[in-house]
Protein backbone atom coordinates (compact mmCIF):
# COMPACT_ATOMS: atom_id res chain seq x y z
CA UNK A 1 0.00 0.00 0.00
CA UNK A 2 1.37 3.43 -0.99
CA UNK A 3 2.16 5.66 1.98
CA UNK A 4 0.03 8.78 2.13
CA UNK A 5 1.70 12.12 1.62
CA UNK A 6 1.49 14.50 4.55
CA UNK A 7 0.52 18.16 4.42
CA UNK A 8 1.83 20.53 7.09
CA UNK A 9 -0.41 23.59 7.43
CA UNK A 10 1.27 26.60 9.06
CA UNK A 11 -0.93 29.46 10.28
CA UNK A 12 0.46 32.56 12.06
CA UNK A 13 -2.22 33.87 14.41
CA UNK A 14 -2.79 37.41 15.64
CA UNK A 15 -6.08 38.69 17.09
CA UNK A 16 -7.84 35.59 15.75
CA UNK A 17 -9.51 34.19 18.88
CA UNK A 18 -12.93 34.49 17.18
CA UNK A 19 -11.94 33.01 13.81
CA UNK A 20 -9.19 30.43 14.16
CA UNK A 21 -11.49 27.74 15.59
CA UNK A 22 -13.67 27.77 12.46
CA UNK A 23 -10.58 27.80 10.24
CA UNK A 24 -9.17 24.68 11.92
CA UNK A 25 -12.58 22.98 11.82
CA UNK A 26 -12.87 23.66 8.06
CA UNK A 27 -9.36 22.28 7.51
CA UNK A 28 -10.22 19.17 9.52
CA UNK A 29 -13.44 18.56 7.58
CA UNK A 30 -11.71 19.12 4.24
CA UNK A 31 -8.83 16.71 4.88
CA UNK A 32 -10.69 14.18 7.04
CA UNK A 33 -13.00 13.57 4.09
CA UNK A 34 -10.01 13.11 1.78
CA UNK A 35 -8.10 9.97 2.68
CA UNK A 36 -5.36 10.74 0.14
CA UNK A 37 -3.41 12.95 2.57
CA UNK A 38 -2.34 12.86 6.19
CA UNK A 39 -2.00 16.28 7.77
CA UNK A 40 -0.91 18.43 10.69
CA UNK A 41 -1.88 21.98 11.59
CA UNK A 42 0.74 24.19 13.23
CA UNK A 43 -0.72 27.31 14.81
CA UNK A 44 1.64 30.09 15.92
CA UNK A 45 0.41 32.73 18.35
CA UNK A 46 2.46 35.82 17.49
CA UNK A 47 2.10 37.62 20.81
CA UNK A 48 -1.59 38.37 20.24
CA UNK A 49 -3.08 40.67 22.91
CA UNK A 50 -6.49 38.93 22.92
CA UNK A 51 -7.39 35.35 23.95
CA UNK A 52 -5.78 33.75 20.90
CA UNK A 53 -3.20 31.85 23.00
CA UNK A 54 -5.90 30.24 25.15
CA UNK A 55 -7.96 29.29 22.10
CA UNK A 56 -4.93 27.71 20.40
CA UNK A 57 -4.11 25.75 23.54
CA UNK A 58 -7.62 24.26 23.63
CA UNK A 59 -7.50 23.43 19.92
CA UNK A 60 -4.15 21.66 20.29
CA UNK A 61 -5.14 19.72 23.39
CA UNK A 62 -8.38 18.52 21.83
CA UNK A 63 -7.12 17.55 18.38
CA UNK A 64 -4.12 15.29 17.77
CA UNK A 65 -3.55 16.89 14.35
CA UNK A 66 -2.93 20.32 15.89
CA UNK A 67 0.25 21.76 17.40
CA UNK A 68 0.20 25.26 18.90
CA UNK A 69 3.22 27.47 19.49
CA UNK A 70 3.02 30.47 21.80
CA UNK A 71 5.70 33.07 21.04
CA UNK A 72 7.05 35.21 23.88
CA UNK A 73 6.06 38.46 22.12
CA UNK A 74 4.97 39.85 18.80
CA UNK A 75 7.84 39.12 16.40
CA UNK A 76 5.93 39.74 13.18
CA UNK A 77 4.24 37.49 10.64
CA UNK A 78 7.39 36.30 8.89
CA UNK A 79 9.15 35.37 12.13
CA UNK A 80 6.01 33.49 13.18
CA UNK A 81 6.12 31.63 9.88
CA UNK A 82 9.75 30.69 10.49
CA UNK A 83 8.78 29.32 13.92
CA UNK A 84 6.06 27.22 12.32
CA UNK A 85 8.31 26.01 9.49
CA UNK A 86 10.79 24.70 12.06
CA UNK A 87 8.11 22.30 13.33
CA UNK A 88 6.83 20.82 10.06
CA UNK A 89 7.08 17.10 9.28
CA UNK A 90 5.04 16.96 6.05
CA UNK A 91 5.94 16.49 2.40
CA UNK A 92 4.04 19.62 1.39
CA UNK A 93 3.80 22.81 3.45
CA UNK A 94 0.64 24.87 3.09
CA UNK A 95 0.10 28.38 4.38
CA UNK A 96 -3.15 30.26 4.84
CA UNK A 97 -4.61 33.09 6.93
CA UNK A 98 -6.21 32.85 10.35
CA UNK A 99 -9.24 35.01 9.52
CA UNK A 100 -11.28 32.72 7.27
CA UNK A 101 -10.55 34.60 4.04
CA UNK A 102 -9.01 31.49 2.46
CA UNK A 103 -11.20 28.46 1.71
CA UNK A 104 -9.37 25.26 2.80
CA UNK A 105 -11.28 23.24 0.19
CA UNK A 106 -9.41 25.16 -2.53
CA UNK A 107 -6.06 23.76 -1.36
CA UNK A 108 -6.43 20.88 -3.80
CA UNK A 109 -6.13 23.31 -6.72
CA UNK A 110 -2.78 24.40 -5.27
CA UNK A 111 -1.73 20.78 -4.73
CA UNK A 112 -2.61 19.77 -8.30
CA UNK A 113 -0.61 22.70 -9.68
CA UNK A 114 2.36 21.88 -7.43
CA UNK A 115 2.34 18.27 -8.63
CA UNK A 116 2.76 19.48 -12.20
CA UNK A 117 6.40 19.94 -11.22
CA UNK A 118 6.54 23.33 -9.48
CA UNK A 119 8.31 23.97 -6.17
CA UNK A 120 5.98 26.73 -4.94
CA UNK A 121 2.43 27.64 -5.90
CA UNK A 122 0.34 30.49 -4.49
CA UNK A 123 -3.23 31.67 -4.89
CA UNK A 124 -3.68 34.76 -7.01
CA UNK A 125 -6.59 36.99 -6.09
CA UNK A 126 -8.06 39.90 -7.99
CA UNK A 127 -9.15 43.13 -6.35
CA UNK A 128 -10.29 42.40 -2.80
CA UNK A 129 -13.45 44.36 -2.10
CA UNK A 130 -13.19 43.87 1.66
CA UNK A 131 -9.65 45.27 1.78
CA UNK A 132 -8.94 48.95 2.18
CA UNK A 133 -7.29 51.00 -0.53
CA UNK A 134 -4.08 51.12 1.54
CA UNK A 135 -4.04 47.32 1.94
CA UNK A 136 -4.49 46.77 -1.80
CA UNK A 137 -1.81 49.35 -2.61
CA UNK A 138 0.51 47.76 -0.04
CA UNK A 139 0.06 44.34 -1.63
CA UNK A 140 0.83 45.77 -5.06
CA UNK A 141 3.90 47.60 -3.74
CA UNK A 142 5.26 44.44 -2.12
CA UNK A 143 4.70 42.42 -5.30
CA UNK A 144 6.39 45.12 -7.39
CA UNK A 145 9.32 45.11 -4.98
CA UNK A 146 9.61 41.30 -5.12
CA UNK A 147 9.57 41.41 -8.92
CA UNK A 148 12.09 44.21 -9.34
CA UNK A 149 14.48 43.47 -6.47
CA UNK A 150 14.19 39.70 -6.03
CA UNK A 151 13.50 38.45 -9.54
CA UNK A 152 9.97 37.13 -8.96
CA UNK A 153 8.16 36.29 -12.23
CA UNK A 154 5.88 39.16 -13.24
CA UNK A 155 2.88 36.87 -13.82
CA UNK A 156 2.95 35.57 -10.23
CA UNK A 157 1.72 37.63 -7.27
CA UNK A 158 2.71 36.48 -3.80
CA UNK A 159 -0.14 35.82 -1.39
CA UNK A 160 -0.52 34.27 2.06
CA UNK A 161 -2.34 31.22 0.61
CA UNK A 162 0.33 28.97 -0.88
CA UNK A 163 1.91 25.52 -0.91
CA UNK A 164 5.53 24.45 -1.36
CA UNK A 165 7.67 21.36 -1.29
CA UNK A 166 9.50 20.24 1.83
CA UNK A 167 12.99 20.89 0.48
CA UNK A 168 12.10 24.58 -0.01
CA UNK A 169 11.15 24.94 3.67
CA UNK A 170 14.27 23.03 4.73
CA UNK A 171 16.33 25.68 2.94
CA UNK A 172 14.22 28.60 4.18
CA UNK A 173 14.73 27.74 7.86
CA UNK A 174 18.50 27.78 7.41
CA UNK A 175 18.23 31.57 7.32
CA UNK A 176 18.90 32.97 10.81
CA UNK A 177 18.46 36.64 9.92
CA UNK A 178 16.57 38.36 12.77
CA UNK A 179 14.57 40.19 10.07
CA UNK A 180 13.35 37.31 7.88
CA UNK A 181 11.50 38.06 4.67
CA UNK A 182 10.09 34.74 3.46
CA UNK A 183 9.53 35.90 -0.13
CA UNK A 184 13.17 36.94 -0.43
CA UNK A 185 14.45 33.68 1.02
CA UNK A 186 12.11 31.74 -1.27
CA UNK A 187 13.44 33.48 -4.37
CA UNK A 188 16.99 32.63 -3.32
CA UNK A 189 15.97 28.94 -3.22
CA UNK A 190 13.90 28.52 -6.38
CA UNK A 191 12.33 30.41 -9.28
CA UNK A 192 10.19 27.40 -10.23
CA UNK A 193 6.96 28.97 -8.99
CA UNK A 194 3.42 29.38 -10.28
CA UNK A 195 0.03 30.74 -9.24
CA UNK A 196 -3.61 29.67 -9.38
CA UNK A 197 -6.55 32.06 -9.75
CA UNK A 198 -8.88 31.90 -6.74
CA UNK A 199 -11.81 33.72 -5.23
CA UNK A 200 -11.17 35.69 -2.05
CA UNK A 201 -13.69 35.18 0.76
CA UNK A 202 -14.70 38.03 3.11
CA UNK A 203 -13.05 38.12 6.53
CA UNK A 204 -15.07 36.13 9.09
CA UNK A 205 -14.68 38.65 11.93
CA UNK A 206 -12.62 41.62 13.10
CA UNK A 207 -10.21 43.68 11.04
CA UNK A 208 -6.81 42.99 9.58
CA UNK A 209 -3.86 43.13 11.98
CA UNK A 210 -1.77 44.76 9.25
CA UNK A 211 -1.72 48.45 10.05
CA UNK A 212 -0.09 51.04 7.80
CA UNK A 213 2.93 51.01 10.11
CA UNK A 214 3.32 47.23 9.84
CA UNK A 215 2.86 47.33 6.07
CA UNK A 216 5.59 49.95 5.74
CA UNK A 217 7.88 47.94 8.04
CA UNK A 218 7.36 44.84 5.89
CA UNK A 219 8.06 46.84 2.74
CA UNK A 220 11.30 48.29 4.18
CA UNK A 221 12.33 44.84 5.40
CA UNK A 222 11.87 43.30 1.99
CA UNK A 223 13.47 46.31 0.33
CA UNK A 224 16.70 46.00 2.30
CA UNK A 225 16.93 42.34 3.35
CA UNK A 226 17.88 40.53 0.16
CA UNK A 227 19.18 43.06 -2.34
CA UNK A 228 21.89 45.70 -2.63
CA UNK A 229 20.00 47.46 -5.44
CA UNK A 230 18.85 50.25 -3.09
CA UNK A 231 22.49 51.07 -2.33
CA UNK A 232 23.28 51.08 -6.03
CA UNK A 233 20.34 53.40 -6.65
CA UNK A 234 21.68 55.69 -3.93
CA UNK A 235 25.08 55.69 -5.66
CA UNK A 236 23.56 56.56 -9.03
CA UNK A 237 21.37 59.32 -7.56
CA UNK A 238 24.33 60.71 -5.64
CA UNK A 239 26.39 60.78 -8.82
CA UNK A 240 23.61 62.52 -10.77
CA UNK A 241 23.08 65.14 -8.06
CA UNK A 242 26.84 65.74 -7.73
CA UNK A 243 27.20 66.19 -11.51
CA UNK A 244 24.18 68.47 -11.58
CA UNK A 245 25.58 70.54 -8.73
CA UNK A 246 28.97 70.81 -10.44
CA UNK A 247 27.42 71.90 -13.75
CA UNK A 248 25.15 74.39 -11.98
CA UNK A 249 28.12 75.86 -10.11
CA UNK A 250 30.15 76.05 -13.31
CA UNK A 251 27.28 77.81 -15.08
CA UNK A 252 27.06 80.40 -12.29
CA UNK A 253 30.83 81.06 -12.42
CA UNK A 254 30.77 81.50 -16.22
CA UNK A 255 27.75 83.78 -16.06
CA UNK A 256 29.37 85.85 -13.33
CA UNK A 257 32.53 86.25 -15.46
CA UNK A 258 30.51 87.27 -18.50
CA UNK A 259 28.11 89.47 -16.55
CA UNK A 260 29.84 91.00 -13.51
CA UNK A 261 26.62 92.65 -12.38
CA UNK A 262 24.89 89.24 -12.14
CA UNK A 263 23.77 88.41 -8.59
CA UNK A 264 23.42 84.80 -7.47
CA UNK A 265 19.81 84.31 -6.37
CA UNK A 266 19.18 83.42 -2.72
CA UNK A 267 16.18 81.23 -3.60
CA UNK A 268 18.04 79.16 -6.19
CA UNK A 269 21.00 78.69 -3.85
CA UNK A 270 18.76 77.49 -1.02
CA UNK A 271 16.86 75.18 -3.39
CA UNK A 272 20.10 73.51 -4.47
CA UNK A 273 21.34 73.21 -0.88
CA UNK A 274 18.04 71.70 0.28
CA UNK A 275 18.02 69.26 -2.64
CA UNK A 276 21.57 68.10 -2.01
CA UNK A 277 21.06 68.02 1.76
CA UNK A 278 17.87 66.01 1.40
CA UNK A 279 19.54 63.50 -0.91
CA UNK A 280 22.46 63.13 1.49
CA UNK A 281 20.16 62.52 4.47
CA UNK A 282 18.13 59.99 2.48
CA UNK A 283 21.24 58.09 1.46
CA UNK A 284 22.69 58.22 4.98
CA UNK A 285 19.40 56.84 6.31
CA UNK A 286 19.50 54.01 3.78
CA UNK A 287 23.11 53.15 4.63
CA UNK A 288 22.22 53.40 8.33
CA UNK A 289 19.39 50.90 7.85
CA UNK A 290 21.81 48.39 6.34
CA UNK A 291 24.45 49.01 9.02
CA UNK A 292 21.85 48.68 11.79
CA UNK A 293 20.67 45.33 10.43
CA UNK A 294 24.26 44.12 10.19
CA UNK A 295 24.85 45.15 13.82
CA UNK A 296 21.73 43.38 15.06
CA UNK A 297 22.59 40.26 13.03
CA UNK A 298 26.11 40.20 14.49
CA UNK A 299 24.56 40.32 17.97
CA UNK A 300 22.61 37.18 17.01
CA UNK A 301 19.22 38.52 17.97
CA UNK A 302 16.60 35.74 17.73
CA UNK A 303 14.05 35.52 14.95
CA UNK A 304 11.51 34.34 17.49
CA UNK A 305 11.26 32.89 21.00
CA UNK A 306 8.85 30.00 21.65
CA UNK A 307 7.42 30.29 25.15
CA UNK A 308 5.13 27.24 25.12
CA UNK A 309 4.25 24.35 22.82
CA UNK A 310 0.83 22.72 23.14
CA UNK A 311 -0.03 19.27 21.81
CA UNK A 312 -2.80 16.75 22.24
CA UNK A 313 -2.62 14.23 25.09
CA UNK A 314 -3.78 11.68 22.48
CA UNK A 315 -7.29 11.66 23.93
CA UNK A 316 -8.56 14.29 21.52
CA UNK A 317 -9.89 14.10 17.99
CA UNK A 318 -8.04 11.47 15.92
Amino acid sequence: MTERKKISIVIPCYRSAKTIGDVVQNIHQTLFENSEFDYEVILVNDGSPDDTAAVLRVLAQSNSHVIALDLAKNFGQHSALMAGYAQVTGDYILGLDDDGEHDPSQMFALIRKLEEGYDYVCAQFGHRENHTLMQNLGSRANNWMATWLLGKPEDVSFSSYYIMRRFVVDEIIKCKNPYPYVGGILMSVTHNIASVEMEHKPRAAGVSGYSLKKSLALWVNGFTAFSVKPLRIATVLGTIVACGGFLYGLAIVIRKLLTPSFLVGYASTMAVLLLIGGMLMLMLGLVGEYVGRIYISLNQMPQYVVKDVYKSDNNGTP
